[in-house]
């Protein structure tokens, strides 16, 4: 393929620790085949761990449709690990954790996070990015690189290796393809974007040879293969999304979007600088709405658990004073409310 000659392939040798990080999307299963084809190349695949940040029950869930499975993107994340020859004991899953009522750890969810900031991301403050994703696959590079630097008496040298492109958002066309982004006495962090090129109609071209590596929410529905669902597969109720994509999302986990709802209630702080999810809920019922084509089953133990997280979270006081809402707490701002 034209594109994959356009790829920066970086000396791969020079690293103890190559991390190719898998959100289970289409990007994400591109960007694995190329790190992957570039490891075997060099000889290093001993040294590539692949990595997905969950985000549990805020994920693409997996869904029971049309008499078969669907997978979800932790599910996906680590098939498009296998697919191009990753051992499974290469792939980690990693999520943030809190203590839970009975002791044991328990996922910490972001919108708990949310609920506890008392702010939802924004530009210029996507600390969701960090705090969920970036940040816990960084702490799980901790115990390698204390004993690892150790041993070498240098700073250990990690590739992480992302799925973004140009053609995603204006803040990514300047990227470059490679770049240090962390350097202290322990570690060196370097980022590769092999796909940073791509365009989004090459991505899918591609991945049409790969149909099992697919999420099913690019779709109006499984299996549909048209590309009628949403244009990104990022978390479910993503701040940064399309009107259209959150439409579809809100249609297709509506109890997950009450949930963002009630956060926005008590924080005050809208959604989106633009309107809220309040809006949207909605929206998303009303004629000429795009249609979900599926509805997932959130009736789940897990979603409890989240609920009640967030709920808790609700009863503090928020870290941040609420001031970028642009619509002020308690205003009727929804003209289809009675």
């Amino acid at each position: 393929m034209s594109a994959y000659q356009q790829v920066t392939i970086p000396d791969l040798t020079q690293y103890d620790e190559i991390a190719p990080q898998l959100s289970g999307g289409k990007d994400s299963a591109v960007t694995m085949w190329l790190c992957m084809d570039a490891a075997q190349r060099a000889g290093v695949v001993d040294r590539v761990h692949s990595y997905h940040a969950a985000l549990p029950v805020l994920d693409r869930p997996g869904v029971h449709f049309a008499g078969r499975e669907w997978l979800g993107v932790a599910e996906l994340a680590a098939a498009q690990s296998l697919a191009f020859g990753l051992p499974p004991a290469q792939h980690r899953e990693v999520t943030r954790t809190m203590p839970g009522p009975d002791g044991r750890r328990m996922p910490h969810s972001l919108l708990t996070e949310i609920a506890l900031y008392g702010r939802f991301p924004r530009m210029g403050t996507k600390y969701c990015t960090k705090s969920a994703k970036e940040s816990v696959v960084s702490a799980s590079w901790t115990p390698f690189v204390s004993a690892r630097s150790r041993q070498l008496g240098r700073p250990v040298r990690i590739l992480k290796v992302q799925g973004q492109r140009r053609a995603e958002s204006r803040q990514r066309r300047d990227l470059p393809v490679m770049r240090t982004v962390l350097r202290n006495s322990a570690r060196v962090v370097d980022e590769w974007l092999p796909a940073l090129d791509w365009s989004t109609e090459a991505v899918f071209e591609w991945l049409d040879d790969y149909p099992e590596l697919r999420h099913w929410t690019y779709d109006s529905a499984p299996g549909a293969y048209d590309r009628g669902g949403t244009s990104r597969c990022s978390c479910s109720l993503c701040g940064f999304a399309s009107r259209r994509d959150l439409l579809i999302s809100v249609g297709r986990r509506p109890r997950l979007a009450a949930l963002y709802a009630e956060v926005e209630a008590v924080r005050g702080d809208s959604f989106r600088p633009d309107y809220r999810i309040h809006q949207l809920i909605h929206e998303a019922g009303m004629a000429g709405a795009p249609e979900p084509g599926v509805v997932c089953d959130d009736d789940t133990a897990a979603f409890d658990d989240v609920a009640a997280q967030v709920r808790a979270a609700l009863q503090q006081a928020p870290r941040k004073p609420v001031d970028l809402a642009r619509v002020a707490p308690g205003e009727d701002v929804c003209a289809l409310c009675t």
